[in-house]
């Protein structure tokens, strides 16, 4: 297998980023299948436009072989708690169906949680899916540890 890098994502990267989210939903069997439309919807550009103007957020590819296989978003959150400590939060983590299984997952979130030590974070959180058991296994063998239980209320 060819070397994996990693790089900021560009506009052209939009589209193949909604659809590798879309692809990683948890509802699995249950998800309907993706309108064409829904990859060029102009909140998606807004949305990358937004993340690409502030440093303290980062959407970044994996590309092998010049195509995209993986994508991760990692955020910098400055923070109160322990004496102002920063942390890293990564998102969006997904890995192409015909990828998953050959290391890249792990390669790319060590990847990011070294960007999130760079930036001077002590440490390095996400969330995943209650669905997502396969998920929840690799990040525990990352060193992920499950200490909190999360909340979300849609607006």
């Amino acid at each position: 297998m060819t070397e994996l890098t990693f790089r900021d994502a560009v506009p052209a990267d939009i589209a193949t980023i909604v659809g590798l989210s879309y692809a990683g939903d948890a509802r699995g069997k249950d998800t309907p299948p993706l309108d064409p439309a829904t990859l060029t919807d102009p909140r998606y550009r807004a949305a990358f436009d937004e993340i690409a103007a502030d440093p303290n957020h980062r959407l970044i590819v994996a590309e092998r072989n010049g195509e995209i296989v993986g994508t991760i978003q990692i955020s910098f959150i400055p923070g109160m708690p322990n004496f102002g400590m920063k942390r890293g939060l990564l998102e969006n983590v997904h890995i192409r169906a015909d990828q998953r299984g050959s290391g890249l997952g792990t390669e790319m979130v060590t990847w990011a949680i070294e960007r999130c030590r760079e930036a001077g974070c002590g440490l390095v959180q996400l969330t995943s899916n209650k669905l997502r058991l396969d998920a929840h296994r690799f990040y525990e063998k990352l060193g992920f540890t499950k200490s909190h239980d999360g909340f979300k209320l849609r607006l």
